[in-house]
């Protein structure tokens, strides 16, 4: 039997833990990467390793071409993007397509759907998924439109790049007065950032949490949604901690979210693992975009649910039938996950160098993602992120005095981390009590600066 080859077009601790989902499957796993990576601990992991371009993204890790020249030297069958770079361009879904590969991945005419927020809020109301207050249109160039359509809605709103994420491409508005400005701004930073110039208006939610369902879904019409994640400690719309399942919310509700998520799925075609994600304020679910690729935190899920979500993703794109049914995807007890990145934790400024001395914790209930190694040094060019701790309890208390024993043991020395500033979030009685708006985080920064001067 002819062994199936997956190159992995992505670099760091994704990488590896798709290297680890392949060898758990009896695939070949190939790695390419930039000459800054060259000789990075993951590549000797893989089967083999490619360099394809230079430090910077654009000529590597985002050149299509060169992936794609790459995974047709080494005989790869399928390749799998991981998140970030290039796993929600709908263009190099169509040139794997087109180049008689597979993408770990839904097809470019999905991707391109639901990559575009307003036509995945249309995709999703159909579907009945409860969204944001507003139209389901990108704005008109006319500016007494665009005021009619905010007092439609009424004010605070918020306009955000149709093509946008990562948190850029968005922009509160909570006057008249306002409005023409930040639309002018919020346009050019959608063409700018994103290529696309269209932006939508939504209602502005003062309190909102982050609360996201994971799916999975094959090529033979299953979908099934692998419970939810609370997402709300984050900074400039960047996660920090997650955990699942989200505290405090009616489980019975998650359920029916959950299952319109799953029909969405089933009714736009869509094949591999995605997430819906949603704001979530007085007892309402507001869908407010789709992530078609892996997200960072998927390992909280895969800890309470006892599914590994990245080969669950593998098999799909080989066509694979999903071996569960809805009724048998459990949740059991409660997984809490922080981001360490490599940076000031006074001012998150980026902080690449040499890590000197390594201890990564370990002992009950503890997992840790992550690539780096005892004299690995850290590249300026990429994500800050060098590894995710996450913590499984039968209880959301286990799990945080799990995690906060972890992050005590954990030691980076060489450079800067956010290990403290994570440390003192475990402690914070708002987070500890559950349940906090994606505003907590930035408010608790605020008042902790404040106190220090």
């Amino acid at each position: 039997m002819i062994q199936e080859t997956v190159l992995i077009a992505n670099r760091g601790e994704i990488a590896l833990r798709i290297i680890r989902a392949c060898r758990r499957l009896g695939l070949r796993a190939i790695c390419v990467h930039s000459e800054a990576d060259r000789g990075a601990p993951w590549l000797a992991l893989a089967d083999s390793a490619l360099c394809i371009g230079p430090a910077p993204a654009q000529a590597s890790y985002l050149h299509i071409p060169a992936i794609l020249a790459a995974a047709k030297a080494t005989g790869a069958d399928l390749i799998h993007p991981g998140y970030g770079f290039l796993s929600e361009r709908a263009e190099f879904a169509a040139a794997v397509a087109e180049a008689g590969l597979r993408l770990i991945g839904p097809r470019a005419d999905v991707m391109r759907k639901m990559g575009d927020k307003v036509e995945a809020k249309k995709a999703l109301l159909r579907a009945g998924v409860p969204c944001v207050p507003g139209p389901d249109s990108v704005l008109p160039d006319d500016p007494q439109a665009v005021a009619n359509a905010a007092e439609a809605i009424g004010y605070p709103v918020i306009l955000k790049a149709a093509g946008g994420g990562g948190g850029r491409g968005m922009r509160v508005v909570r006057q008249r007065t306002d409005l023409d400005e930040a639309f002018l701004l919020t346009r050019q930073e959608a063409s700018r950032f994103f290529g696309n110039p269209d932006i939508y208006m939504e209602k502005f939610l003062e309190r909102p949490r982050h609360v996201e369902i994971q799916i999975i879904a094959d090529s033979h019409g299953n979908a099934l949604w692998l419970g939810d994640r609370d997402c709300s400690m984050q900074r400039r719309h960047q996660k920090l901690i997650e955990e699942a399942p989200a505290p405090g919310i009616d489980r019975a509700l998650i359920a029916a979210v959950g299952e319109r998520c799953a029909a969405a799925c089933r009714e736009i075609g869509y094949v591999g693992a995605g997430t819906f994600e949603f704001l979530y304020e007085d007892g309402q679910f507001y869908f407010i975009e789709m992530n078609t690729r892996i997200q960072v935190e998927h390992p909280v899920t895969e800890l309470v649910t006892g599914l590994d979500i990245v080969a669950l993703q593998i098999d799909v794109a080989r066509g694979a039938s999903l071996a569960l049914l809805q009724s048998e995807v459990g949740l059991a007890g409660h997984a809490i996950e922080c981001r360490i990145n490599a940076e000031d934790p006074e001012n998150f400024a980026p902080h690449p160098g040499q890590i000197t001395a390594l201890h990564l914790p370990g002992g009950p209930g503890i997992r840790v993602d992550s690539h780096v190694v005892p004299g690995y040094t850290i590249p300026p060019h990429y994500d800050s992120m060098i590894a995710k701790v996450i913590a499984h309890g039968a209880t959301r208390a286990e799990a945080l005095s799990r995690l906060r024993t972890a992050l005590q043991e954990l030691c980076v020395e060489g450079i800067k981390t956010n290990i403290p500033l994570h440390r003192q979030m475990l402690a914070e009685h708002g987070f500890v009590g559950g349940g906090v708006s994606i505003h907590h985080l930035e408010h608790w920064l605020k008042a902790r600066e404040a106190q220090d001067v």
